[in-house]
């Protein structure tokens, strides 16, 4: 791929344009002052990808929540948030120039405890089943679906969220259901699933299946050395590894979307209501709901948006991306950086101003999937491991990596060939990192387009193995054995 690229044909830079929606350098889950104090409500990332399940072409949507999640603590443990709303929102037709939501999907949960007379908060003792009499604090969730066009609203379902991975006291996380074990490394199966992620995935109406829970923080990146001057080093260190975080996922049955000949968007937001009341017997949220935080492509914000405009992105709308933040895709103080910090005595430049392309790629901020395709390729255990290779064509470098799909609807780059991973959806596996600062450092804005190098990070894979069935992300680190670079 090094070789082709530069010489690839027209039409290059206009599939680049409308599918490369980052060009920063992934997410280090701290995007922005104020969300950093509200970690219930702080957006990690959000995928996007095309599959099959039972037999029915889906999109697959996640976010992530709660950054930074050290396993294993008590006697409080990291929770989803009774008082948040998260939601993922999908853009179709229309809507997703515009950049403004078609369909949402809310989850809302509720926390209960069983025995309220103990200090055990989280487990009375070896959890055997999710949501059994040991699980002290057990939270379920609905699913509810708004119809932006028709202003129908339809709840779709209920489920359970399983246990953190304590470690003794949730065995079957862990290899050998041993809780003094590492977790459980990533399948190729359903049935080869822990027991209790398999039970936790739940059927909801009209063909639609869901997950949250904990898992472990699927993003790879030396997020350390790219804030620390861009000092990168070799071997690089996974910042987020031996971490977890909280994660809602939902198959979306492409009917349910109007079918798979066209591009959708995809963002995630997390809203508190506006008041709360506080007093002597109780305290109370009330009032409307008010956005926090936001999420489409990793690192819009962190990467490109100047600190006066980082909390206004948090609490504006996709369809307002023009207008307040297209200046910073324009002219990305980014390039300049990794001209002065990483490319100084480099034969070649990022372009620093007029950046018409990264704009044109990023404005509105959405993830876009071409849903004509066939199933994306799925990262396992790697390419050589015994039991869950990665399916084959996968590459972690996406297009960069020679890792394509074929398109019913974009001409690509000929036949209709677009990339199989991010920037078209993101999957888990994705090196968002080394992908963005490619087409960073390259110029798009040109036919064939440059792309001097294939940059990297010196992180190439997870610590954690990728499940390659829903709920796909890995499986959370466990509280008791657990290591950080």
């Amino acid at each position: 791929m090094k070789k082709k690229i530069p010489t690839m044909h027209r039409g290059v830079a206009a599939v680049l344009v409308a599918l490369l929606s980052s060009p920063a350098f992934g997410s280090s889950h701290m995007d922005a002052p104020l969300i950093t104090r509200d970690p219930s409500a702080n957006t990690t990332d959000v995928y996007a990808f095309v599959q099959q399940e039972n037999g029915v072409k889906v999109l697959v949507t996640a976010l992530g929540v709660y950054p930074h999640e050290e396993p294993g603590i008590g006697p409080n443990k990291y929770n989803f948030d009774d008082n948040v709303l998260y939601e993922i929102h999908v853009a179709a037709g229309g809507d997703v120039a515009a950049g403004k939501p078609t369909i949402s999907y809310q989850f809302r949960f509720e926390s209960t405890f069983k025995n309220q007379e103990t200090i055990l908060q989280s487990y009375l003792g070896v959890i055997n089943d999710v949501g059994d009499a040991a699980q002290n604090l057990t939270q379920t969730y609905t699913v509810t679906k708004i119809d932006h066009h028709s202003g129908t609203q339809v709840l779709l379902g209920r489920g359970v969220v399983p246990p953190n991975n304590q470690g003794n006291a949730t065995p079957f996380y862990n290899q050998g259901d041993n809780g003094e074990n590492p977790a459980k490394e990533g399948v190729a199966t359903e049935s080869e699933l822990d027991k209790y992620t398999r039970q936790a995935v739940t059927a909801l109406g009209n063909g639609y299946s869901a997950f949250a829970g904990q898992r472990d923080d699927g993003f790879y990146a030396d997020i350390q050395s790219v804030f620390d001057l861009l000092k990168l080093r070799s071997p690089g260190k996974d910042s987020q590894a031996g971490f977890n975080i909280h994660l809602m996922e939902l198959a979306i049955p492409l009917s349910e979307l109007g079918g798979d000949q066209q591009v959708v968007g995809v963002y995630a937001t997390t809203s508190r209501r506006q008041v709360r009341i506080v007093k002597d017997a109780e305290d109370k949220d009330a009032g409307r709901w008010v956005q926090v935080a936001r999420e489409g492509n990793p690192l819009f914000n962190e990467g490109l948006v100047a600190i006066a405009d980082k909390d206004l992105y948090n609490r504006t709308q996709p369809s307002q991306d023009k207008s307040l933040f297209r200046k910073y895709a324009e002219n990305p103080e980014l390039c300049r950086l990794i001209n002065l910090l990483a490319l100084k005595d480099a034969p070649f430049k990022a372009p620093e101003t007029g950046r018409s392309d990264i704009a044109g790629i990023y404005i509105p901020d959405l993830i876009k999937v071409d849903l004509s395709t066939g199933p994306c390729w799925l990262a396992g255990g790697g390419p050589n491991h015994p039991n869950n290779k990665d399916d084959p064509g996968y590459s972690r470098l996406s297009i960069f990596g020679g890792d394509v799909l074929s398109s019913a609807i974009q001409p690509g780059f000929g036949d209709g060939i677009i990339p199989g991973g991010w920037p078209n959806g993101r999957r888990f596996g994705d090196d968002v990192v080394d992908i963005a600062v490619t087409a960073l450092i390259g110029d798009l804005r040109v036919n064939p387009p440059v792309i001097p190098i294939v940059a990297g990070d010196g992180v190439d894979a997870n610590d954690m193995t990728f499940n390659k069935v829903f709920p796909y992300e890995s499986t959370p680190q466990n509280g008791r054995n657990h290591v950080h670079p």
